[in-house]
């Protein structure tokens, strides 16, 4: 079987997951509301300040999207594995790669696509709202901005698919992963404060590219290379125990 037919069929399976467009809305309404908010409160008192950050604020958002790009990761690879699907599948389609590589390409796009729509509403939505310290559209930060943010959430969708792969359930992946970008996050402060191996972490790597001016080790490009290859880990954990395993 082609990679295209084995491609359309996990599209279909994965628009049949009751909870998948719920989840991708969650994600768009979570990350623009929570950033609206954030341009609107955070931004009228610190604006000015000095080390104020008026890209980084209007994406203040992703701190919760993140969340739901989690729980889209895990749940649409973990899907697979319920009710024996998996072994029907490997059935149809005994190249386990092209089953593998076709669910990682839907929920990456997937997260890609909704991450773009979700960005491009942060910052055209959440700029206006610190007047005079706005970014215009024309810096180049900014488009760096919208298109790294939607990279960083179809990153991190990938990694919890992964895990899930991994662990073969979707709750796992996510006690993982949401305990490492919320708790350690907030515990550590924010994303323009480095401490050594802190901005390591694939969340703190990944969110430079939303930094206007970053100062630390990482670049904007260089974060996001370092979630990815935090990912790209998850992914080959994910693949050694597809390939390995019988089911």
């Amino acid at each position: 079987m082609r990679f295209t037919a084995v491609l359309r069929s996990e599209w279909i399976k994965a628009r049949s997951l009751p909870v998948l467009g719920g989840l991708l809305a969650l994600l768009v309404v979570s990350t623009v509301g929570f950033s609206l908010a954030g341009a609107a409160s955070i931004g009228r008192h610190d604006a000015g300040k000095p080390g104020f950050d008026a890209l980084l604020t209007s994406f203040y958002g992703i701190n919760f999207g993140q969340l739901a790009a989690i729980c889209v990761g895990s749940v649409c690879a973990a899907a697979q594995f319920r009710y024996g699907g998996t072994r029907v599948w490997f059935t149809a389609v005994p190249r386990r790669g092209l089953v593998y590589g076709a669910n990682l390409a839907v929920i990456g796009a997937a997260t890609m696509a909704a991450g773009l729509v979700t960005a491009a509403l942060c910052f055209f939505g959440g700029q206006p709202l610190l007047g005079s310290d706005r970014i215009r559209a024309d810096d180049p930060a900014a488009w760096r901005a919208i298109i790294g943010c939607a990279i960083y959430l179809s990153l991190i969708a990938l990694f919890a698919a992964g895990l899930a792969t991994v662990f073969r359930n979707a709750m796992a992946a996510m006690g993982i992963l949401v305990p490492v970008v919320l708790l350690l996050s907030f515990t550590l402060g924010d994303v323009t404060r480095h401490n050594g191996l802190v901005q390591f972490l694939p969340d703190r790597a990944g969110r430079q590219a939303l930094v206007h001016n970053p100062s630390g080790a990482l670049g904007p490009w260089t974060g996001l290379a370092v979630t990815a290859l935090w990912a790209a880990a998850s992914l080959w954990a994910g693949w050694e125990i597809l390939r390995r395993k019988d089911f």
